[in-house]
């Protein structure tokens, strides 16, 4: 079965999760691609507040969070009951923020995009038309809690050719048995 047949058979649920610098949204389009469902960054839900907050180099805190969060499940939610499926970039850096999600959209799967400091800050200088500035990674760093054994997912090392982490994540979507990075 093609992963495009698979995506109408199962219309998969992903988020695919990390730290700013990631990959999530190049990764995302192109795993989106591979399983023939739609693609959303998810930065393009947060209310204009909290992308100045960002911008101005202040992290967000919970209460900031919480509609942006609501809206992510919405946005799954709503691709599980047309049937579409989604894979959606978003940090998702903390378990209660997946589990939010997951309360919303329970079929929702995630791909853990994870990598050393060093490569994801070098990653973030060469970025140039984004929000979130290079100095917020250690933050993010903090706050990250990786998925748990018992959360349905998949672990990507970002030290690795695009092409291979992508070929490694629609594997893993499609019920194939894949071998976390993690």
């Amino acid at each position: 079965m093609s992963a495009h047949d698979h995506a109408r058979a199962g219309a998969p649920l992903v988020v695919v999760m990390g730290v700013s610098g990631s990959g999530k949204t190049t990764v995302g389009a192109l795993v989106a691609h591979g399983a023939g469902v739609p693609f959303l960054d998810a930065d393009s839900l947060h209310p204009l507040a909290n992308v100045r907050k960002m911008a101005s180099g202040t992290p967000l805190e919970d209460a900031d969070r919480r509609p942006w969060l609501d809206t992510v499940g919405e946005r799954l939610r709503e691709a599980d009951r047309d049937g579409t499926g989604l894979v959606l970039a978003c940090s998702a850096l903390r378990r209660r923020y997946r589990d939010h999600i997951r309360r919303a959209a329970p079929g929702t799967a995630f791909l853990h995009l994870h990598g050393t400091p060093d490569v994801l800050a070098s990653r973030l200088e060469g970025r140039s038309e984004h929000f979130m500035p290079a100095a917020l990674l250690a933050s993010q760093l903090g706050t990250l809690e990786p998925l748990g054994p018992d959360e349905p997912g998949y672990a990507l090392d970002i030290d690795q050719p695009v092409e291979d982490m992508v070929a490694e994540a629609v594997v893993a979507l499609q019920g194939r048995p894949a071998t976390p990075s993690g």
